[in-house]
């Protein structure tokens, strides 16, 4: 267990690098920006509206405090941190139209991107055309992989990393014949890819693989194409067809049946409690736990207390809602990587990009405050984010840590593919 920390020291803490976050009175620093150059703009873009809205209400929340904070404590080398944020829509094509609007209007000069990940492959060319660097939070991994470029950047993980960290301990512990049945879009589309990558390499066999439209509501027709010999099965949706899929799938006795592994996404704003015991059973990989016992140190307190959040099912305080805290972390953690970065580069103007893109590339990261998550790293080449990742299943309702999957063993698992630091900027 971490020491008793004051807000103080968290601030101190979660600021490194910033001159006089250890020395002044933070009341007098909201009022000693350095002017000159004028304000930080920070670009969110958000998907506040739409499919995923659920999610990004969450995102929004965590950018505004990781501002918040900073600015408490003099900004980003002595400038003041705004944050721009325009709504995706959920929508690829008008998430498109929404970051030129942030780049070109909001003058946005970095941009912490979108959880949806047909909205996030849409935005990385248009954000390489303006030569804005964009953290990207959706999962698909061609982000940091084949669609990405000096500018695309990630602190999190993508489906090449989640098949890398928990496909050869599932293939042992839980079976060699696998189904995956998977929402038909980038997200889910990748999880198959890579998934069945890594399963096949650990000795272990897809007997099917199921496309699942993005409107369905009867799962029924899917549900019975999945194979009697299959051992795991790998569900990948969220939201509303995650509901539906665990229902249908535990009516049908699937959960009797056959052992259920899927990445996180498919039960973010979800808590286990309320969905009468469909998810009971089932092992999800976790990026960040929801519950504070699987990571229990004062960064993670003090990460739900500013988000008024509670230590067991990530849910608000005096409300209902889940946070999606398995990827809403990113959006706070990002600002404070390009807080690091910015600063160390010396970053001045837009034509210091390249500055801040070279000190991301293989850039380390403590855990702290600002870092709640954990240590980690965002891999040179790639530019894939690299960091410790777990393993729960829903025991009596909650998301119960299994195993704990550190960020050297998922560098053994994920060799480099593409190269985005050999790339122009």
């Amino acid at each position: 267990m971490a020491k008793k920390l004051t807000r103080r020291s968290f601030l101190e803490c979660a600021l490194a690098g910033g001159a006089a976050a250890g020395t002044a009175n933070l009341t007098i620093m909201r009022d000693a920006f350095a002017q000159a150059s004028g304000p930080i703009v920070i670009g969110h873009h958000c998907d506040l509206t739409g499919v995923i809205s659920s999610w990004g209400v969450w995102h929004d929340r965590c950018a505004r405090a990781a501002v918040d904070i900073i600015n408490q404590g003099g900004g980003i080398a002595g400038r003041k941190v705004e944050l721009a944020t325009e709504d995706t829509e959920s929508n690829p094509a008008s998430g498109a139209r929404k970051l030129r609007n942030l780049i070109q209007r909001a003058n946005a000069e970095f941009i912490i991107g979108s959880v949806h990940s047909g909205v996030m492959l849409a935005a990385i060319p248009i954000a390489s055309e303006l030569k804005t660097i964009y953290f990207s939070n959706g999962e698909a991994t061609e982000a940091t992989g084949s669609k990405g470029t000096r500018y695309s950047f990630r602190t999190g993980t993508d489906t090449y990393s989640i098949a890398a960290a928990s496909m050869p301990w599932c293939v042992e512990n839980f079976g060699k014949t696998w189904s995956i049945i998977y929402a038909d879009y980038a997200w889910g589309q990748s999880t198959n890819q890579e998934s069945r990558h890594f399963i096949e390499k650990a000795g272990g066999k897809i007997l099917n693989s199921i496309a699942v439209p993005l409107d369905t509501k009867d799962f029924v027709p899917y549900l019975a194409q999945i194979s009697a010999d299959t051992e795991v099965l790998l569900p990948a949706f969220i939201g509303s067809l995650s509901l539906g899929f665990y229902t249908q799938a535990k009516s049908m006795g699937l959960d009797k049946k056959m052992k259920m592994f899927s990445s996180s996404a498919s039960i973010e704003s979800i808590a286990p409690d309320d969905i009468q015991g469909a998810a009971e059973g089932v092992y999800f990989f976790e990026n960040f736990p929801r519950m504070l016992t699987s990571k229990n140190d004062e960064y993670h307190k003090e990460f739900n207390k500013r988000l008024n959040i509670d230590d067991v099912d990530a849910r608000q305080i005096g409300g209902t809602a889940v946070m999606d805290k398995s990827h809403c972390w990113q959006a706070w953690e990002d600002i404070f990587a390009l807080k690091q970065a910015i600063e160390k580069s010396g970053y001045k103007t837009r034509k210091d990009v390249e500055g801040v893109i070279r000190v991301l590339e293989g850039m380390e990261m403590k855990n702290s405050l600002g870092h709640p998550q954990g240590d980690k790293m965002i891999r040179k080449e790639d530019h894939a984010g690299i960091m410790d990742c777990y393993i729960s299943r829903v025991v009596n309702g909650k998301l119960t840590l299994q195993k704990k999957v550190s960020k050297e063993d998922l560098l053994k698992n994920m060799p480099v593919r593409h190269n985005l630091s050999a790339m122009p900027v």
